[in-house]
């Protein structure tokens, strides 16, 4: 009898959301960078195993938004807690509750969804201080379960199925058994040339980027895709460039590599940099952007 099981993945920014999806799935489909607020929008991770087909949804981190883009990302990481079957939410050893937590706690609550708590990055972190850590959130709130694990090195992370495999249900598969995303491969380019540039430039920059995909085709031998890389700034542009071209051309060596590995074809990248002043700022910036308005 063939089950299905929808997770919803939650947490802060930056706690490894992301970096648990890829190794769960054994494939990346999400994005990484050790910057906060990496993914901006829901991430769809899909795994067939045994009878269970696992639908694992990678949130946004939640946090206090600061313009209209915080905003969007933040009520996609609370819609996605009703939609789902069971929430996982990552925290780190020595993390406190905090009014983001308590907001948190209020609509898991409310909405009545079971809920496992993963304490992540147990590699780099002390008996004690993870065990003070699940006790001051157990005495908050009743977790279903609590699990430390690391995502990093995969410890523990067995355990994970064999918690949530309880809240599967009888259902045909929806997603055929060889499929492990549903983004369209546009959005997969766009999102693996924005972790470069979060990997390769500093501070506040990568933010304020977004990444259009103008051109994909693709062939046999190859996939031509040409992007634009839109900045907040002029100021902000000659630093993503480079001196000489250097940064751009590393984001696109990099991106490259990662499109080759994915796709499984040679790539052709051409990436361009232009500049749209305050895009985070409004409603139509984003949405031209590709985010959805009715959902901010």
């Amino acid at each position: 009898m063939k089950k299905t099981l929808f997770a919803a993945l939650i947490g802060r920014p930056n706690v490894g959301k992301s970096t648990l999806l890829n190794f769960m799935l054994g494939k990346k489909v999400s994005i990484v960078s050790n910057k906060p607020q990496t993914t901006r929008t829901r991430i769809t991770g899909i795994m067939s195993r045994g009878d269970v087909q696992y639908v694992f949804l990678d949130t946004p981190g939640i946090h206090r938004p600061k313009n209209k883009l915080g905003t969007f990302m933040v009520k996609t990481a609370n819609t996605a807690v009703g939609d789902v079957d069971v929430v996982l939410w990552l925290i780190e050893a020595g993390d406190k509750i905090g009014p983001v937590e308590e907001m948190l706690m209020k609509k898991l609550e409310s909405d009545g969804v079971p809920t496992i708590l993963l304490i992540n990055k147990t590699d780099i972190s002390g008996a004690e201080e993870i065990g003070e850590t699940i006790l001051r959130f157990s005495e908050r709130f009743e977790f279903d379960a609590v699990i430390p694990v690391s995502a990093k090195t995969g410890d523990k992370v067995e355990d994970i199925f064999s918690e949530i495999d309880k809240f599967a249900y009888e259902s045909e598969w929806i997603f055929p058994d060889d499929m492990f995303t549903d983004q369209p491969e546009r959005v997969i380019a766009s999102e693996i040339i924005r972790e470069k540039l979060l990997q390769t430039l500093d501070k506040e920059v990568p933010h304020g980027t977004a990444v259009v995909i103008e051109e994909f085709s693709e062939s046999e031998e190859m996939i031509k895709i040409r992007a634009e890389i839109f900045c907040e700034k002029e100021s902000h542009k000659p630093i993503i460039i480079g001196k000489g071209g250097r940064e751009l051309k590393l984001v696109g060596t990099r991106a490259r590599e990662d499109m080759e590995r994915f796709f499984g074809v040679k790539v052709y990248l051409d990436l361009w940099v232009k500049v749209k002043e305050k895009w985070r700022e409004s409603e139509m910036g984003i949405a031209n952007f590709g985010f959805k308005k009715e959902e901010f």
